[in-house]
């Protein structure tokens, strides 16, 4: 005869490797090179970064993680010679760089970027909702609605 308890422990026996590969499996997902399709909704940095920017992203399974988007208007070129402040931050303005470690929580499907280093100075955690589609990824912040970036896997 089973017991209340008895129940519990099997169910759980059952149902938490389950939701261990299912992690595991959202986890695999996003493992590549994406490059960078769109940014929809970018009011701040819209302006700085054009109507094209390019970029890619990349997740590793260890856990590591990297962004570059590089904005879509013309360059300086300084020619050998070291750039003054005001052209080192026209250069800077509109880019994103920054790299670190990622976790997922499957249940909120969010990705967290736990950036280690980056070329910009603000928080430290980025949280972004994720949607696939395919080849397709779609990553929008949380803190900020209506922005949303979209990425191919690159193959």
């Amino acid at each position: 005869m089973r017991t209340a308890a008895g129940t519990v422990l099997l169910a759980l026996a059952l149902v938490v490797p389950r939701q261990m590969a299912d992690a595991q499996e959202v986890k695999s997902r996003f493992v590549g090179n994406w490059r960078l399709v769109s940014i929809q909704g970018d009011s701040v940095n819209g302006a700085n970064r054009g109507g094209r920017p390019t970029g890619y992203i990349y997740y590793d399974a260890t856990g590591h993680m990297a962004v570059q988007i590089q904005p879509d208007r013309k360059r300086p070129s300084w020619s050998g010679r070291a750039g003054t402040q005001g052209e080192l931050a026209d250069a800077a303005r509109g880019y994103t760089a920054y790299f670190g470690t990622w976790t997922v929580d499957e249940k909120a499907r969010t990705v967290t970027h736990h950036r280690e280093g980056a070329l910009n100075l603000d928080v430290v955690d980025y949280v972004r909702n994720y949607t696939f589609n395919g080849d397709r990824l779609t990553l929008a912040p949380v803190d900020r609605p209506g922005l949303s970036l979209l990425w191919e896997r690159v193959k």
